[in-house]
């Protein structure tokens, strides 16, 4: 082989699949053995993890992305997504729309989730114990990133996200059968205890926080949580879509058009040039 050819295959190098003709496998596994045996939950954990999961670590991983998989349209990604379908757009195109929304505000907490339980994690690793590495975590979360903590409460669901308790139940679980460590679960817990302190309504874990204490339990990176997220959430996404092209429709934006937008010649005041 020339050196140019060898340059041409070493463009692209990837340890996730080797293809030629007849030949397709996925992680060196070949791809008529994992059809028919193998959970799609399995196997996104085996493209992204480079490994099978075991039998409940899948169960663990599925239970998350069903959780995440609708909000309904007054979720900005699912409103997107059936605006798309009613200016014309295929599918393709909406979930792209839809997909394209999920960023830090919405979509995102379930990364920032994670990177607070491992900042935790680390400090507990270095001698503190859970409480003083819980609260010296969310004062630093709070003095250089928002006031919100990532994964508790919600603005929708006030007292309680229904998902969040069956999720962390499924950990415990998980935890018991030695399927998974339970320090994050028990992490998870700590920072929903130290929100509660001193407050007359407590700030419990929602499906972000939940479900970031699953991939933590995994052993996900946190800006993984994120993709996983998409993927769960591109199910509702697409049903959204479909739904609304059966419905028909047609150019219709995030409220009727009856309700006109407020007028404010001063509402960017502050930004104008001297």
């Amino acid at each position: 082989m020339t050196q140019d050819a060898q340059d041409v295959r070493d463009w692209w190098r990837t340890s996730i699949i080797e293809m030629e003709p007849g030949k397709i496998n996925f992680r060196g596994l070949p791809i008529q053995d994992l059809i028919g045996t193998t959970s799609f939950p399995a196997m996104i954990w085996l493209m992204v993890a480079g490994r099978l999961p075991s039998a409940g670590e899948a169960r663990l991983l599925e239970a998350a992305l069903v959780a995440a998989v609708d909000h309904g349209p007054q979720a900005p990604s699912i409103a997107a997504a059936r605006m798309a379908v009613t200016c014309g757009l295929p599918l393709n195109n909406a979930m792209a729309t839809a997909v394209n929304m999920l960023g830090d505000v919405h979509g995102g907490a379930g990364e920032q989730s994670l990177e607070l339980y491992y900042d935790i994690d680390s400090r507990i690793a270095e001698g503190q114990s859970l409480e003083e590495a819980t609260r010296a975590a969310i004062v630093q979360w709070q003095n250089e990133r928002t006031k919100y903590i990532p994964g508790f409460g919600h603005r929708f669901h006030k007292n309680g996200d229904p998902r969040a308790p069956r999720l962390m139940a499924l950990v415990r679980d998980a935890a018991g059968a030695g399927t998974v460590s339970g320090r994050f679960a028990q992490i998870g817990g700590a920072v929903e205890t130290a929100l509660g302190e001193g407050r007359a309504r407590p700030v419990p874990m929602n499906i972000d926080g939940a479900t970031a204490v699953i991939f933590a339990e995994l052993g996900c990176a946190a800006p993984l949580a994120r993709g996983l997220f998409c993927l769960s959430r591109s199910v509702g996404i697409l049903a959204h879509a479909w739904e609304q092209m059966q419905q028909g429709g047609r150019n219709k934006g995030p409220i009727p058009p009856r309700f006109l937008f407020t007028y404010d010649p001063e509402s960017l005041a502050d930004d104008r040039p001297s």
